[in-house]
């Protein structure tokens, strides 16, 4: 007999801080230049955290013994092609957008910070927006987010 189990909001914890970054850098591109730019060491995960049918976010992640902290880069878009099969535009191919943190649409990454040093949030942000093709980032209030749990990793 299996077992399901659910997470349930009450006992999950918001205690990390969260960084949005707007950018049309490539995933990849962005964790290379947050390495270089502002010491962090952020890989590829193995497997890509899965949203609803067959979304699918990039993870880059890092954990930092020195500061005892966990660092997540997230991809907030997920863009995928749908085919149109009926009426007059069966040929067609249509974009369908969908997003980890749907009330923060207009952000394109999310960089989790876990650990209890307010600081390291400002400073980070500091060199991010200091990134050359980085539009803006900001440090987000993450008590004010309806889908915080879409950021359990």
């Amino acid at each position: 007999m299996s077992a399901t189990y659910k997470i349930s909001e009450a006992y999950y914890e918001n205690d990390f801080q969260l960084i949005a970054i707007h950018s049309g850098m490539e995933d990849f591109s962005l964790a290379y230049f947050l390495n270089r730019n502002c010491s962090l060491y952020l890989r590829r995960t193995e497997k890509d955290l899965q949203g609803e049918r067959s979304v699918m976010f990039s993870i880059f992640d890092w954990t930092d013994l020195q500061t005892d902290s966990y660092w997540v880069l997230f991809s907030n878009m997920f863009e995928e092609e749908v085919g149109i099969s009926e009426g007059f535009f069966t040929n067609d191919v249509s974009i369908r957008t969908s997003f980890l943190v749907p009330e923060q649409k207009e952000v394109d990454y999310f960089l989790k910070i876990d650990s209890e040093n307010k600081s390291l949030v400002k400073n980070t942000v500091k060199a991010i927006n200091d990134l050359p093709r980085v539009v803006t980032a900001y440090a987000l209030d993450t008590t004010k987010l309806k889908s915080t749990s879409n950021l359990i990793y």
